[in-house]
C-alpha cells in the first residue's frame, strides 16, 4: 500500500515537472503577471512584456489588471515597432471601454503611432520632413489628434496634441506644395492652379503661403491670365515687399 502511495506521487511529480519547465509563468498571480509586464516593459524587452500581458488577459480575462493590460499591450506594440498591432489594441481597448478614465490617453496613443510610422519619437522636433511621405499617413494622425481634442478638450494630452497637429497641418500643406511643384514641372498649369488654391483656402498660416501664391503665379502667366496675375502679383507685394 505504501509503495502503491509513493508510486502515484512519483507519477504527480512528474507530470508537473515537465509542466513548470515548459511555462514558468504557470503558478504566476495576476498581480506578478502584471509586475513582471510592467517591469520588462520599462527595461525595453517589448517582446517579452507584449506576451506576459495576452497571457495575463488570457488567463485572468476580468478585472482591472486585464483592462489595463489591454492598453499597456498597445504601448508595448507600439514601442516595438508594430503600428498596426498597436493600433488594433488601441481601438479594441476603446470599443471594450468607452468610459474608461484612461480612454483619452488610447486616442492620444493611436494619434501618436500614426504620427510616428516610418520615423522616431524626436521627428517632430527635428528638420525632418514627413511632406516627402504618404500624404495619407499625415492626414490619418492629424485625425487621430483632431478627434482626441474634439472629445476630450480638457485632457492632459490636449496642449500636445495640439502642437503635433500644426506640425502636421503644415507638412499637408508642403505635401500638397510639392504635388503642385511636381506638376510645374511638367508644365501641367492647370494643375498647379487647383492644388496652389487648395493650399491657399485650406492652409493659411502654413511655411509654404509665399511659394504656393509664387507658384500660383507662374501659372497664371503661363496660362495667360492676365488680370488673376496682377492680382497675385500685388497679393505677393503687399505680404512679402521684400521679394526680388
Amino acid at each position: 500500500m505504501r509503495l502503491f502511495i509513493v508510486l502515484i506521487l512519483s507519477a504527480g511529480l512528474l507530470a508537473c515537472g515537465p509542466e513548470k519547465e515548459i511555462d514558468p509563468t504557470i503558478d504566476w498571480t495576476v498581480d506578478e503577471f502584471y509586475r513582471r509586464a510592467k517591469a520588462e516593459l520599462a527595461a525595453g524587452n517589448y517582446l517579452t512584456a507584449i506576451e506576459y500581458y495576452e497571457t495575463l488577459e488570457s488567463r485572468f480575462p476580468f478585472g482591472n489588471y486585464a483592462t489595463q493590460a489591454q492598453i499597456d499591450v498597445a504601448y508595448a506594440y507600439f514601442k516595438f515597432d508594430e503600428p498596426d498591432s498597436a493600433v488594433t489594441a488601441i481601438d479594441r481597448f476603446i470599443k471594450l471601454h468607452p468610459r474608461h478614465p484612461s480612454v483619452d490617453y488610447a486616442y492620444y496613443l493611436k494619434g501618436l503611432v500614426n504620427f510616428e510610422r516610418g520615423g522616431t519619437a524626436l521627428d517632430f522636433l527635428s528638420e525632418r520632413d514627413k511632406a516627402t511621405f504618404d500624404r495619407q499617413l499625415i492626414l490619418t494622425a492629424y485625425n487621430d489628434f483632431r478627434l482626441l481634442l474634439q472629445r476630450f478638450p480638457d485632457s492632459k494630452y490636449a496642449t500636445d496634441a495640439s502642437k503635433r497637429m500644426i506640425y502636421l497641418r503644415d507638412q499637408l500643406a508642403r505635401a500638397d506644395y510639392n504635388a503642385a511643384a511636381y506638376y510645374a514641372s511638367r508644365d501641367a498649369w492647370v494643375a498647379v492652379l487647383g492644388r496652389t488654391r487648395f493650399i491657399l483656402a485650406n492652409y493659411q498660416g502654413s511655411s509654404v503661403i509665399r511659394q504656393a501664391l509664387e507658384l500660383q503665379l507662374q501659372a497664371y502667366e503661363n496660362l495667360e491670365m492676365e488680370e488673376l496675375a496682377r492680382d497675385t502679383r500685388r497679393i505677393l507685394d503687399l505680404n512679402y515687399p521684400d521679394r526680388s
